[in-house]
Parts: structure tokens; sequence; C-alpha cells
């Protein structure tokens, strides 16, 4: 390095930089190497002999060094509790093509914590084994974990037969419930698991047998579509009340107070309070990291570290959560809606399609947006009370108020475990999602692959394990996926309406869209494809997905999707349910050398049947797959170029040689080394199976766009 690069630095550190006296002599020349230590100093000079301790200590460090050298932030093994996120801008980065990496200390696990220790646990009610705990008044969550896994809060389940639903809430048949006495009822909430949805909505008062809701949460939740009155197939559905003392009846649930600040929980048979480690959130978000559209943070690497405990509060609002699918919702109440709505929009109306282009995102616990170059390996997401990533995502999810507009992400052989919401979301629901305003909102490139993914969204059922949705050129390669009750791998959004000329179905059905003269709802008919495109599925391992709900696919696919292939997955014991589903507006998506056994349905398509013969879903092949049921959802013909062409069925168990190949390649492969996280890792593959023969690799199918 040039000597005035070496004095220009030692200039700056000297105003950024305290050092105690025995290390004024260690600072003479630029460091690349920054260390953390939970016993360490922020006086400290950051070195490996005297290490700060917080690492906003260590990221005032590294902006006066990563513009003339490559960072690296070592932490040591410990807790790192944070009390308010950690936000990274584009300062944070790589500065003039060097790069910041923040890495864990060999054999260490650094724990990026959102959360605090809850302890002094006394008897409350002996007859019921119920405990209590003092906790700060006012603190809320929506999550807590005992001994290192999500507790359920306190609920009971009632028949949908036992109430009758209206615009301002619901009427309870049962006299024997007897509600009204409880206390504190504005924090009960009413969770309902539909088809495809999981929705919650807050109480606002009970007066006899009349549950009045909060609004706007209940109106948005009435209307549309799986809505809380009319799920699809309601004999599937369930209907709870949760959050209240008097529901915490069943072991291993909880309920908090705020205002008296307490917390109570039941434990099972056997656990000892006074050693049992309760961690209770206290953070929204762990980390966000965002530049501008000018000057987007890049060049970032975290690797081997651990993020660990939030709870997002939205749902706990008058805005509730009502979900749309796969974590998007409505807020707010609509300007056009309906008179009689539980009546003129039982499954969609007019009026609903004019909300479509204000629709929210989750937001994650670890959020990325105006970001390039950006790697995440070998880290751990656990105990997170949301989507554990969000790449891309609208503004509206994310904490820096900066949305899409990611380049070159590569998440990769990490570990996402125990989650209240799914594992990756990647992309917005948005028109600037879709139809990008300025180029530069484009979210583009991205690479997950050999990731460990398992026991995901437990609160927020709906939510995909991996969700992409507007995303140029994304390749999800090598994951091992289980332990989910909605979808695997969703790719795509928008149902077709947003696809260029729109979906037929939408427009002449819902009449929401094209312009108000023409009869339509005011929303645009585009002519230009969406930034869905040139994705690539493959290699991934999935099995014991679709554990709840009915609708959906293990892996799947919403809207037009040119250039997008699914090839030599292996999905199995999902039970009755879809392996691979096409859903209302694919187009131009193959399927190729899949293998799927034990589904009740190994391909499906949603080519709008009530609306024919108009064409919804149009071009696309199957070809090549393996399977060991014969049953597939949709119409296959050649009216609308949907193939299903040398198909393969195995009716006897004797999987031919090729199919045992796709399944030994599925899944994490050996060269990413051993992925898992204590008792977290894949499901032992059959002895019988090939040893992997070297699929593609991600250099092999990553594009340029």
């Amino acid at each position: 390095m040039p000597a005035n690069r070496h004095l220009a630095l030692a200039a700056i550190l000297a105003f950024t930089v305290v050092m105690p006296a025995h290390a004024q002599t260690k600072w003479t020349h630029p460091h690349s190497d920054i260390y953390v230590s939970p016993t360490g100093d922020d006086k400290a000079d950051g070195s490996a002999a005297y290490p700060f301790r917080t690492l906003t200590r260590a990221q005032k460090a590294v902006r006066a060094l990563n513009g003339d050298a490559d960072v690296t932030v070592t932490l040591a093994d410990g807790v790192y509790p944070l009390t308010a996120p950690l936000v990274f801008t584009q300062a944070d980065g790589g500065q003039k093509g060097f790069t910041v990496t923040w890495q864990a200390a060999p054999q260490a696990r650094p724990v990026l914590s959102g959360g605090m220790a809850v302890t002094g646990w006394t008897v409350y009610d002996a007859a019921k084994h119920l405990y209590v705990a003092d906790i700060p008044k006012g603190m809320d969550s929506r999550q807590l974990w005992v001994n290192d896994a999500l507790a359920e809060r306190a609920q009971m389940e009632i028949s949908r037969d036992a109430v009758t639903f209206t615009e301002t809430g619901m009427i309870l048949k049962d006299n024997s419930l007897n509600l009204a006495v409880l206390p504190d009822q504005h924090r009960i909430e009413v969770e309902s698991q539909g088809f495809f949805t999981s929705r919650f909505s807050p109480v606002e008062k009970i007066a006899g047998n009349t549950i009045t809701m909060q609004q706007p949460a209940w109106s948005n939740n009435i209307w549309g579509y799986d809505s809380i009155p009319y799920p699809f197939h309601p004999e599937w559905s369930h209907l709870l009340l949760q959050n209240s003392l008097a529901f915490l009846t069943k072991a291993n649930q909880w309920y908090i107070d705020p205002t008296a600040g307490k917390l109570y929980y039941k434990p099972a048979d056997g656990v000892d309070m006074k050693q049992a480690k309760v961690i209770l959130p206290r953070l929204e978000v762990l980390v966000s990291a965002a530049g501008t559209l000018d000057a987007p943070i890049s060049d970032l690497k975290f690797t081997g570290l651990q993020f660990s405990y939030t709870s997002w509060m939205g749902p706990s609002s008058p805005e509730g959560f009502a979900s749309q699918q796969s974590g998007s919702f409505l807020t707010g109440k609509a300007a056009a809606f309906p008179k009689n709505v539980l009546e003129v929009c039982k499954t969609g109306c007019p009026e609903f399609e004019t909300v479509r282009n204000t629709w929210h995102q989750t937001p994650a616990a670890v959020q990325f947006a105006a970001a390039e170059h950006i790697v995440l390996d070998g880290n751990v997401f656990a105990h997170l009370g949301q989507y554990a990533l969000g790449i891309g995502n609208d503004k509206n999810a994310n904490l820096s108020g900066q949305g899409l507009a990611t380049a070159d992400i590569v998440v990769s052989r990490n570990v996402f475990t125990d989650l209240a919401g799914g594992a990756i979301s990647s992309g917005g629901v948005l028109p600037d999602a879709h139809h990008p305003s300025n180029p530069k909102l484009t979210n583009r490139q991205l690479l997950v692959e050999n990731n460990l993914i398992q026991n995901i969204s437990q609160d927020y059922k709906d939510n995909s394990a991996i969700l992409s949705t507007y995303v140029w050129n994304t390749v999800i390669i090598h994951n091992d996926i289980s332990g989910a009750p909605y979808d695997a791998i969703d790719v795509g959004y928008g149902w077709g309406y947003v696809d260029a000329g729109g979906n037929p179905n939408y427009r002449t059905r819902q009449r929401g869209y094209g312009t108000v003269a023409q009869g339509g709802g005011g929303n645009p008919v585009y002519d230009t494809p969406t930034t869905h495109k040139d994705v690539f599925v493959g290699f991934n391992r999935v099995y014991k997905v679709k554990q709840l709900f009915n609708d959906g696919g293990a892996i799947y696919n919403l809207g037009a999707c040119p250039d997008c292939v699914f090839a030599e997955n292996h999905v199995f014991d999902i039970g009755d349910r879809i392996a691979l589903y096409f859903d209302e507006g694919s187009r131009g998506i193959l399927a190729r050398n899949n293998v799927v056994e034990d589904a009740s349905e190994w391909l499906n398509i949603n080519t709008a049947r009530s609306a024919l013969p108009l064409r919804t879903s149009t071009n696309n092949t199957a070809r090549g797959n393996w399977h060991n049921t014969t049953r597939t959802g949709g119409i296959w013909t050649a009216y609308q170029e949907d193939l299903i062409v040398d198909d393969h069925l195995v009716s006897d168990g004797k999987w031919p040689d090729e199919a045992k190949q796709v399944m030994a390649n599925a899944g994490i492969m050996p060269e990413a080394g051993p992925v898992e996280f204590g008792d977290v890792k894949p499901r032992a593959r059959p002895d019988d199976l090939p040893k992997p023969d070297g699929s593609p690799t991600a250099e092999k199918t990553r594009k340029q766009p």
C-alpha cells in the first residue's frame, strides 16, 4: 500500500478510535482485522488481544478502514445482546471494491440476540401447574422461547358452527363460554387457519355473547378470498381464540400481561423452571441493511453468525394480520369497501381488486434492500418471530424505508430453524416490484443454495419456506426443506393479472382491471412482462411439508415465468397434498426430471376452468418426470399448450437408476460440508441410493441478466 494511504488512514483513526495507552503502537498502520468479544472493552483497540465489546463499536471502526482495505470483523463465542436493530448503510459495506466480512471466530457461534432472559419463576397456581415471572412493564411479545423451542400462546379452538359472523365481529351460539367476564379483552385475538391463509384479528370488547372486533383488522379479514367467515373448504379450517390467561390450560403455553409486567407459563411435567432457559424477544428487527438507489450497500458478507429472538408486533395492532398469501396482508380501510360485504364479497369482488396495489409485506428479522454483492454463508437463523431473512422486499417491509433494488445476493449453507414465520422472503408485491418505475429498483440475480430449512412457519403458518416473488434470475438449488405447514418453495406472484395482457379470468369475472371508462376498476393492464423470469429451481430435497394447508404445492409457481425451469427435485412424504403446482397465470415453465413419491397429486395446474375457453395458464410442459401416483390436477391439453410428455409412472416401487440418481443429487451437496445446527440436520438418505454424481453447480446455472 502506498505510504500516503498509510498516513491518510492513520489520520482518520486518530479521530475515530479511542485507544488505551498500551495499544498506541499497534495502530501505526491500517489493519484489516477487527475483533469483538462479549468480554471485550469498547475503549480497547479492537485487536485480537484487546477486542471491542459491542457490534456498534466494531461498526464504527469498520467505517474508518473499509475504503482502504478488505475488513474482517471476527466475533468471539457468546451472546451479543441488541437493544436496538443493527443498522447498516452504504458506509458499512466495502468501498472502492473492497469487502467487509463479519465472521465467527474458529469453533465459535456468536449469537446476535434481540431477546432477554426471564428468570425468577414462582408458582402462580399450583393446582393448574402455572408459573409466573416479572418482566419490564410495557414489554410485549407474540413469541416466547423455552429451552430453545417456540412455546405456544394460550389458546382454545372453537367450532365455526358455534359462531355467527357479522360485519363487526362474531356472535357466540354457545352460552357456556362466558367470555364477557374475561379481563383485558382488547388483547384477545381470533386466529383463522383457512385453505391457504393464516389470519389474526384482535378483539375490541365482549358483551354477553357478542364479540366486537377491532378495526380495520376485522373488515380486512372478512372479504376477498379464503376469509375468516368464508374459508375455502371450511371442513379443513380452524378457528381459535388466543391470548388470555383463561386460555392457559395446556403444557408449553404462555400468556403475557404488559401492564402488570407479568409473564405466565405452564410447563410440561418434568420441566424445572429454575433451570429452564426462557427468552422473551424485545426487538422486531435484528439487522437492517440498506443503501439507496444511487448508492447501494455492497460487498458485505456474514458468515458463521447466529441471528435469534425477534417478535413482529404488527398483528397485535388494530390492523391485525389480514393475510392474503405467503405473508402479504391488507392494511387500512378500502375506499371501495362494499355494503353488505359478507354477501357480495364471499369469494372476491371488483371492490376487493382495488386494494391489490396497496398490499403490505411482513418485515423480516434480517433485512436487505438497495444492496448488491452480499453473501450470507454458514449462518444460523433460529428462534425468530417472522420471516427470518428478507431480500429486496417492498419498502413497507423494511425498517430503512428503502425497498427492492437487490442484485447478486448469495444465501448459502445456512440453517433456518424454529421460526414463527418462513425462512426467506425475496422480492416485493407492489407495482415497483413487478414493473419498476426506475430500472435500479429491479431485484435480480439471487442464489439460494445448500441451505437446511426445518420447523418453520409455526405461527404464521401460511408463510412459504422460500418465497421469491418478482426477481429476475432466481436460482434455488440443493436445499433440504422439511417441517413446514405450507409450501417449501414458492416463486412468482400476481395470479397473472399484472402479466403482459393481464389475466382474462380476472378481467372478465372480477372487472377490477382496465380503465374505469372501460368498465374496469382502475387497475392497469400491462403490456410488458414482469420481472419474474429466468428462474431455476433444481436439485432440492423437499419432504414433510404441506403439513397443514391443502392448497398450494410443495414447489409452486404463480404468474408468467419465461425461461423458468423446475428440474431434478425430489419431493416425498407430503401425504394427501400436491407436489408440483403451476397456479393461475403460470406460463412458460418447464418441469423436467423431477421425482415425486407419496403425494396425492404429483402435478397440478390452475387453468381457471370456470373461465374457459379463455386461456389463463398456457405453454407449460412437464417432461421426463418420475412419480408413483397417477393423479394430476387441472387441464393438461394442447389447447393451452400445457403438455405432459415422456412421463414415467413407477407403480411397483422400483425406481429406475436415473430416478435414483436424481434422489441422490437432491439436497445439500457433500462439498458444501456439514450443514447442521445441534439436532437439526438433514434426514438420512436411503442406503440404496447412489452417490451424488456432481449436478450442475451454481456457477453453471447462474446467469447475468
